[in-house]
């Protein structure tokens, strides 16, 4: 079955950096886009960062677009999340997933990442 293994989350003070990675099975990784979001406490679950299948393209939400970077492994089957700069406001829950809402029955633990001094 479809399964996402979330990790590398942790606190870390404004201006440090983690990387996230996703590890994925249940299905043919290689062949779809790949999107991290993420969720915070009292919000919406937002998008954060897509990667295609094909060729690697990348888009990012405006808030983190300079400082995240999305790439993926499809020998790996796994997904990272490069995050520099980090600012409090990007305390959250992280989860990824296939890309598009028609995946969102479906999701790992999530990993926690907060940004605090």
């Amino acid at each position: 079955q479809v399964q996402f293994v979330e990790s590398g989350g942790g606190l870390v003070q404004p201006g440090g950096s983690l990387r996230l990675s996703c590890a994925a099975s249940g299905f043919t990784f290689s062949a779809y886009a790949m999107s991290w979001y993420r969720q915070a406490p009292g919000k919406e679950r937002e998008l954060v960062a897509t990667i295609s299948a094909a060729d690697g393209t990348r888009n990012y939400a405006d808030s983190v677009k300079g400082r995240f970077t999305i790439s993926r492994d499809n020998d790996k089957k796994t997904m990272y999340l490069q995050m520099n700069s980090l600012k409090p406001e990007d305390t959250a829950v992280y989860y990824c997933n296939r890309a598009g809402r028609k995946f969102w029955l479906l999701w790992g633990q999530g990993t926690q990442v907060t940004v605090s001094s």
